[in-house]
């Protein structure tokens, strides 16, 4: 998997005062997983990870192609390798789904086959969910708009960006031209790639009515 605002109401969860003017704190409820959580999250874990075995074969030829041209640009293809944790919380909204969803598209992309160790793959899945979480968080998972979804996919940006200059790229200087060119494409695809079109391809799965069911799917009809 990974060597590799407009804001409106109805992206906001909002908390009800109760009679004694107590928040009643639904978000207690609205955190709990459900069966259909789980199912969903594994059928969106599997679609990426299918899309994540097929942009190994990709990349292993475009990569020279666009490095050829400049040093380090094909670093802003990478977010196609970890779109799917900021796509999972939006979908979902529920703390733990970019973490749930990337293990299981992991697991989808080492069946099919991988060149990368499995501890790796998972470990780095792992950590790429926690910084696409980050930004929910801060917000208590209440705030779903095309902003945040760029400021989650920025981070984990610039958490893979620094693992590949740390243990991949070692010969590479943080400050060379190389090494800055890398640190901005990956930035620049993350906000791009794992935040921006992760939002419109949720609002695109969410207009067919598959998510109906969900918080983010009934929330197009508040708009």
């Amino acid at each position: 998997m990974v060597d590799r605002t407009d804001s409106s109401t109805d992206n906001i969860i909002t908390t009800e005062p109760s009679p004694m003017g107590q928040s009643s704190k639904p978000e207690n409820r609205h955190w709990r997983w459900t069966a259909a959580d789980i199912a969903v999250g594994a059928a969106l874990g599997v679609a990426c990870g299918l899309v994540f075995w097929g942009f190994n074969f990709a990349y292993a030829w475009l990569s020279p192609l666009i490095g050829g041209i400049l040093p380090g640009l094909a670093s802003v293809l990478h977010p196609l390798w970890y779109f799917s944790g900021t796509l999972a919380v939006i979908i979902l909204r529920k703390p733990g789904a970019a973490i749930y969803v990337n293990l299981v598209g992991s697991a989808a992309e080492m069946l099919l086959g991988n060149q990368f160790s499995v501890g790796f793959v998972f470990a780095a899945a792992a950590l790429q969910g926690l910084f696409a979480e980050i930004p929910f968080m801060v917000t208590r998972y209440r705030v779903y708009n095309l902003l945040i979804s760029m400021v989650s996919g920025a981070l984990v940006a610039v958490e893979y960006g620094v693992y590949l200059m740390l243990f991949r790229y070692q010969g590479v200087a943080f400050l060379s031209a190389r090494g800055i060119v890398h640190m901005v494409s990956e930035l620049v695809g993350g906000v791009l790639i794992a935040g921006v079109m992760s939002w419109y391809l949720y609002r695109a799965i969410a207009a067919t009515g598959a998510l109906d069911r969900f918080a983010s799917g009934r929330a197009r009809f508040a708009a």
